[in-house]
């Protein structure tokens, strides 16, 4: 992919490498380790329910099985300097129905992907869109992330989380 920088080529050689080798690839859920953003989204691939808590300060996104959680702070900028973190520092806000989430600050210990062991740095940016969609029955999630470190230009994925369904990718 020519959006990859030299050393993420590298590291995800090694990491395909090692799997033919029949090395276990490393997941984060496997390590019982948080899966970071925006891989938060795909955690547990959709077979285990997301909920949403909403007050006028935070919204928290929580998963069922483990209780990952992430903390959105509304309506509030970014810290000057946030410490890095596993789901770093998320501000977000409403545009209209949509819930933005901006979120920096993360360390650089998680994938961007599980499945492909997609490594990121410190500088790593996302913004996810939150929308209900299909008469509010599927909840699309459009982020973009942007990562000087990692990648040569910001790349953007959407997922859908249907009821009862796994998210669509």
């Amino acid at each position: 992919n020519p959006n990859l920088k030299p050393w993420v080529v590298a590291f995800l050689k090694k990491a395909n490498d090692d799997l033919l080798a029949g090395k276990q690839r490393y997941a984060s859920r496997g390590n019982c380790m948080p899966g970071g953003v925006p891989q938060f989204l795909l955690y547990a691939g959709g077979f285990e329910n997301m909920y949403f808590i909403q007050t006028p300060k935070e919204v928290l996104m929580i998963h069922e099985a483990d209780t990952q959680i992430r903390h959105v702070y509304m309506n509030v900028p970014h810290s000057a300097h946030p410490a890095p973190s596993w789901y770093g520092e998320s501000v977000g806000h409403y545009e209209g129905d949509t819930l933005v989430v901006d979120s920096i600050g993360f360390n650089d210990r998680t994938f961007l992907d599980d499945h492909y062991s997609v490594p990121h740095t410190t500088q790593l940016h996302v913004v996810e869109r939150f929308k209900l969609v299909d008469g509010g029955k599927t909840l699309q999630v459009d982020f973009t992330v942007e990562d000087p470190g990692a990648f040569n230009a910001p790349w953007s994925a959407v997922v859908r989380y249907r009821s009862g369904r796994m998210p669509e990718r």
